[in-house]
């Protein structure tokens, strides 16, 4: 149909010309030439018609929004969080960590051994009023965290989170609730023995135990910790506040979780890993790695 209106148009072009006074002769062969070449344009197949943002050039569209990583940093600008917290959000890449994590609006989350609440907070203003946060904690670490545990939950400040206390080796948590477990820079911990402040060995079978049971299958257990240099003693380790990844990666694995990735946003290649991660000279820029473990579905 498109052709034989093309192909009018064309005629009736040709006779207006032709007929017109001082309007030079046509060539009926160079007429019949341009038709031809009209009509091959005609029925050649040509490339598919695309929308104007499908042209655009690399880099000049805006992005599709990322709706989990907008609702992390929703919830690091929530003018509501502490000063001192925020303060500390670069050194800590929290924003990074959490999105790694996979933490979302609506999940139930446990902040294992949460100290002062500075993840806690967090992630109750992410996980929003349909999620929950379970902070626990065990005695020394309430005592440690005591100033910032002063403010941090007063006049229900934070209504999704409920406070657990449980000691070393009595923990009990109810069966697949969770769909995310964080442990930041505690894990070390299961190797350190201080019963003059009340720290007893942890039995770490029994405890990741535990922890598996409590998630949700195909849920994650995120992992941060300080790292310890490669052949240092599990004792020496628990005294310097660190440990050697791989022997974490052991210790999770043999538990039944299965290493789901790793990040290196907070490595840090000029901490050798043999200071104390209270020492000035490292403290809050040690090496630290990040793991992301999953129970299995």
């Amino acid at each position: 149909m498109y052709l034989r209106s093309l192909l009018l148009v064309m005629s009736l072009s040709l006779s207006v010309l032709a007929c017109a006074p001082g309007r030079p002769v046509l060539n009926p062969e160079r007429s019949a030439e341009l038709a031809g070449s009209a009509r091959e344009a005609a029925t050649q197949p040509g490339p598919p018609l695309m929308s104007e943002a499908a042209v655009k050039p690399p880099g000049s569209r805006q992005p599709a929004a990322d709706l989990a990583e907008l609702a992390v940093l929703s919830a690091l600008a929530n003018a509501d969080r502490p000063a001192a917290d925020r303060a500390r959000d670069a050194a800590r890449q929290s924003a990074a960590v959490l999105r790694f994590f996979g933490v979302t609006p609506g999940m139930t989350v446990l902040d294992l051994y949460s100290g002062g609440g500075y993840y806690t907070e967090i992630l109750s203003r992410l996980v929003g009023p349909k999620g929950r946060v379970v902070a626990h904690n065990n005695t020394p670490y309430l005592q440690f965290a005591k100033d910032e545990l002063a403010t941090r939950y007063t006049g229900g400040r934070l209504p999704n989170v409920e406070q657990l206390l449980a000691e070393n080796n009595a923990l009990s948590l109810p069966a697949a609730t969770f769909d995310v477990v964080l442990m930041t820079d505690v894990y070390h911990d299961v190797y350190l023995v201080d019963e003059k402040n009340g720290w007893s060995r942890i039995d770490a079978p029994k405890m990741l135990a535990t922890i598996h049971a409590s998630m949700r299958p195909g849920a994650v257990l995120g992992v941060v910790d300080h790292v310890a240099a490669p052949g240092t003693s599990l004792e020496q380790a628990a005294a310097l506040h660190r440990i050697d990844p791989d022997r974490l990666k052991r210790d999770l694995q043999a538990a039944g979780f299965v290493l789901d990735g790793e990040s290196d946003v907070l490595r840090n290649p000029a901490d050798d890993g043999s200071r104390p991660v209270f020492d000035p000279a490292v403290r809050g820029r040690t090496n630290q790695v990040v793991l992301r473990f999953r129970r299995p579905r």
